[in-house]
């Protein structure tokens, strides 16, 4: 009995120093263990992943274009929200204006521009049905625009300040110099000619419609004097004017009736 005993400890003795040495020499066995099976894995792993990416591919691209689209049409709907409220505001002053001003007057949107004057005629969407004649004045909140030329039953054609064809009688709002303003080739500007010698006209003098023709009311803002000049003959002076109406970014503009 007790033979059997010293066995089984002698075992147990020789099981536990077995242990022992395993732990001891794991250290030196785990790196090169674990690099074994780390590659492998590494290869399954990227396998996995070019093998998803080709099946996915498809899914992926169509999703994109959507997402795409839709992020597309958000923008536009959004730009248009944006220009609604914008001729909003430009109605809502129009309208302020009309109702202060002391012309009757007829509201109507700019619908395009001549072919063969493109910055300084456009077209508007009323006509003779509407009571629009040739000749009366154009108008809009800022001041002058110009005046219609040519009626059909439900359009009009308007020639602007800007057009070299265009004369209107002004004078110098703080000096009461008369003088007469005409369009340019330069079309952001205006220039006011046969003034004298010794007119008394400055940079940022204020410029209004003199009220000389009929076709224009007495007092209506024209622009403001950019800068004096002496005309080559030495006889006169003319004026650069930056007109006060945004004479190329017309929306809407409102015809004075007689």
């Amino acid at each position: 009995m007790i033979k059997i005993k010293s066995k089984k400890l002698i075992s147990c003795l020789i099981a536990f120093f077995v242990v022992i040495l395993c732990a001891s020499l794991l250290p030196y066995f785990r790196s090169p263990s674990l690099d074994t099976v780390k590659y492998p894995l590494k290869v399954f792993a990227f396998i996995n992943r070019e093998i998803g990416a080709v099946i996915f591919y498809h899914r992926n691209f169509t999703e994109n274009i959507r997402l795409r689209n839709e992020n597309g049409l958000l923008r536009q709907g959004l730009n248009q929200a944006r220009e609604y409220y914008l001729e909003n505001q430009r109605l809502r002053g129009l309208l302020s204006f009309k109702a202060e001003s002391p012309y009757r007057v007829i509201p109507c949107r700019v619908i395009g521009r001549d072919a063969a004057s493109w910055s300084s005629v456009v077209l508007i969407d009323r006509g003779k049905s509407s009571g629009i004649k040739a000749d009366m004045a154009v108008i809009t909140s800022d001041g002058l625009a110009g005046r219609v030329i040519e009626t059909g039953q439900f359009t009009g054609k308007v020639m602007l300040l800007n057009d070299p064809n265009m004369g209107v009688s002004a004078l110098v709002q703080r000096s009461r110099q008369e003088g007469l303003v005409c369009g340019t080739w330069n079309n952001n500007l205006l220039v006011m000619r046969y003034l004298s010698s010794d007119a008394d006209i400055k940079a940022g003098d204020v410029i209004i419609a003199s009220g000389l023709s009929p076709l224009y009311p007495k007092g209506m803002l024209i622009g403001t004097v950019r800068e004096v000049g002496v005309d080559p003959s030495g006889l006169s002076l003319y004026a650069f004017i930056d007109p006060q109406a945004r004479l190329n970014a017309l929306d809407e503009v409102l015809v004075v009736v007689r």
